[in-house]
């Protein structure tokens, strides 16, 4: 961004090369002790192209990750339409990769085997799947401790053989899901730093669920706002226009902090309102 910092919510990009369409998607779910069905999301509708970075926020409870998990095809959606490049989205697909906030990594597996794990379960050889890994270790600085266990290594370092693993088997659309949410602040910004750097050099179209306003318009190239739950809507559309590649430094210039704070501004009723939702995300 140059000069002076201009914010808007319209209109929404849908710029030919769009390949992630979710439209008028509502999920609701049965709650046993309630006896009822629950609408997490409703009418759920944005667009993410090819190669790009979207940040999906809301309070908590606002279906963020069920939304996620709906796009992985781990989830039934109620109503609406979820596609990639034209084609439905019903179940998992060999073309999206989950990174969860929790790197679950095999405690008896090493580095290596753990990051090979994936394309071991897409059928993949163990010497093609290994192969596959240590390029992924490599991009993610940890080609010195592929013989390690997890328990040898620091959380940032956990989750960064977790985002190998989801590399590996090559996917189109990686889906982060507060992958940084237990990482202290110090940490999470470095893991932050790293994963746009890995972003720009694998091209894949990434879609991150995150509470952290500053650190969706830090990745992000524009960012979608989900009002509080029950019933979660989108609200906004907020595209992010600050120049490529981003640097450190730039979480701290004007144009940035400007984003950061009309994000909060269109946010902070609903993340102040005390309000219980019935299910988390």
């Amino acid at each position: 961004m140059q000069g002076k910092t201009s914010v808007m919510t319209e209109p929404v990009d849908t710029r030919t090369g769009s390949a992630l369409e979710v439209k008028d998607v509502a999920i609701e779910y049965y709650v046993e002790r309630h006896e009822a069905y629950f609408r997490a999301v409703d009418n759920a509708t944005f667009t993410v192209e090819a190669g790009s970075f979207v940040s999906i926020i809301g309070p908590t409870g606002c279906g963020k990750s069920t939304l996620l998990r709906a796009i992985a095809g781990l989830v039934p959606y109620t109503s609406g339409e979820i596609t990639w490049k034209g084609q439905p989205i019903t179940v998992p697909g060999k073309d999206r990769a989950v990174v969860f906030q929790n790197p679950a990594l095999l405690p008896w597996r090493t580095v290596l085997r753990n990051a090979a794990y994936g394309a071991e379960g897409h059928g993949h050889s163990r010497a093609e799947a290994e192969r596959r890994a240590r390029g992924m270790l490599e991009m993610v600085g940890l080609s010195q401790f592929v013989d390690r266990y997890p328990h040898e290594l620091s959380g940032g370092m956990q989750q960064r053989v977790n985002i190998a693993r989801a590399l590996a088997i090559d996917p189109d659309i990686l889906l982060l899901d507060e992958p940084f949410s237990a990482l202290d602040s110090q940490t999470r910004e470095v893991m932050g730093g790293e994963l746009l750097s890995i972003w720009e050099a694998t091209a894949k179209t990434a879609l991150l669920i995150t509470h952290q306003i500053d650190e969706a318009v830090f990745l992000s190239d524009s960012v979608v706002v989900l009002s509080s739950g029950p019933r979660s809507v989108v609200k906004h559309i907020v595209p992010i226009t600050l120049e490529r590649p981003r640097t450190p430094d730039m979480r701290r210039s004007p144009e940035f902090l400007a984003i950061v704070d009309y994000i909060w501004g269109l946010t902070k009723n609903a993340w102040l309102k005390s309000e219980e939702a019935p299910e988390p995300d």
